[in-house]
C-alpha cells in the first residue's frame, strides 16, 4: 500500500493522518507493506512534469510505486473548499488508466470541520473519474482530531476506513453491513 500525502508544511497535518492510515493498516494486517509518500519536496518535479509531460526520476519513481502498488492512500490539506493544487497536479502526473481498479483510502485535513465534505465532494469525484475504487468511509480530521479527546473517533474512523480497504483487497467488496453503526 502506498499513501501519498499532499501536505505543504512542515510538520503537515496531513501527513499524521496518512501515518495514522499507515498505522491502521499495520494493525489490521501486521505483514502488509505499506510506505507513505510526501509530495512537498517533489513539488518542483511534479510543476516540471506537468510542463514538459516528463517525470523527473525522483517523481517518476513514486509514480511507479503507485502503479504498483495493490492499493492506495491519498490525503491533501483542505484550500479554499477543494484539494490542495499539489494533490490535483499530483494526479494530472499519473498515467490516464494508472489507477483503474485500484482500491483507495480518502483523507483530508482542515482548519474546521466545515470541511470535512470536501472528501465527497471534491476527492471522491476525482477518483471516479480515474476510475479508482474508493472505500465508502472517508476519513478527515480537523484541529479537534488531534487533541486528546477527538483522536479516538479519528483513530475509530481510520480502522473503519482500513477495514473497508482490507476487505476490497481480499475480494469480499467493503465488508460493510447495514447493520453498522456510523460515529
Amino acid at each position: 500500500v502506498v499513501i501519498v500525502s499532499a501536505g505543504l508544511g512542515s510538520p503537515s497535518s496531513s501527513r499524521l493522518l496518512a501515518d495514522q492510515m499507515a498505522a491502521g493498516i499495520r494493525r489490521a494486517e501486521p505483514g502488509a507493506s505499506v510506505e507513505v509518500v510526501e509530495l512537498r519536496p517533489l513539488a518542483h518535479d511534479v510543476v516540471d512534469a506537468t510542463l514538459t509531460g516528463f517525470a523527473p526520476p525522483r517523481l517518476q519513481h513514486v509514480v511507479d510505486q503507485v502503479g504498483a502498488a495493490d492499493a492506495l492512500g491519498f490525503v491533501t490539506p483542505i484550500f479554499q473548499a477543494s484539494y490542495s493544487g499539489l494533490f490535483k497536479s499530483f494526479a494530472d502526473v499519473l498515467e490516464p488508466d494508472q489507477l483503474i481498479g485500484k482500491p483507495v483510502l480518502l483523507g483530508a485535513t482542515g482548519g474546521t470541520a466545515r470541511h470535512s465534505l470536501v472528501v465527497e465532494h471534491a476527492m471522491r469525484p476525482l477518483m471516479a473519474y480515474l476510475q479508482a475504487v474508493p472505500v465508502p468511509t472517508g476519513v478527515f480530521a480537523s484541529p479537534h482530531d488531534w487533541s486528546a479527546e477527538g483522536e479516538g473517533a479519528l483513530t475509530s474512523r481510520v480502522d473503519r476506513a482500513v477495514g473497508e480497504l482490507m476487505s476490497l483487497l481480499g475480494g469480499a467488496g467493503t465488508g460493510r453491513t447495514r447493520d453498522d453503526e456510523i460515529d
